[in-house]
């Protein structure tokens, strides 16, 4: 008695699998490595410390503060469809922030669609960031870095 699937057809789905979660794991990783880099780049521009564009969570829950949104909105993330609500306040945040280095609301679409992207371009040196003009706007101020109040004004 044979076995119908053969030992050379099992080893190769084998391959396949192992290629595919092989190739995934490195373009994850490449994904966190440039959104980290650039997201550190960001940081610095805005004055929130660099190493926090490394840890997970911590820093989309910075990057939701820079944006004048509460961090732990970056929490939802851990519920099912909650990081949907995470990317609608984080997009939110990038509008604002972009209004503090002058840009118009077209950048936000860059923001969502190529975040590290729109990292780069407004950590540019040439970029001048003016939490001010929030309040220009009519906006609160950022939660986290330049420009921000202490911890009980924002509470």
């Amino acid at each position: 008695m044979t076995d119908p699937i053969g030992n050379d057809t099992a080893a190769g789905v084998w391959v396949i699998i192992i290629a595919y979660v092989v190739i995934f794991g490195v373009a994850l990783l490449i994904a966190y490595l440039l959104t980290a880099i650039t997201l550190s780049m960001f940081f610095g521009k805005v004055g929130v410390e660099r190493w926090i564009a490394w840890v997970p969570f911590y820093n989309h829950w910075r990057w939701l503060e820079v944006g004048g949104q509460y961090g732990a909105l970056a929490l939802l993330t851990l519920i099912p469809y909650g990081g949907i609500v995470t990317a609608v306040f984080l997009a939110i945040g990038m509008y604002r922030t972009g209004i503090a280095f002058r840009k118009d609301s077209s950048w936000v679409v860059l923001g969502i669609f190529l975040p590290w992207l729109w990292c780069i371009l407004l950590a540019r040196p040439e970029e001048h960031y003016d939490p001010a003009l929030l309040a220009a706007h009519g906006y609160p101020p950022p939660r986290a870095g330049f420009g921000a109040l202490g911890p009980a004004a924002v509470a």
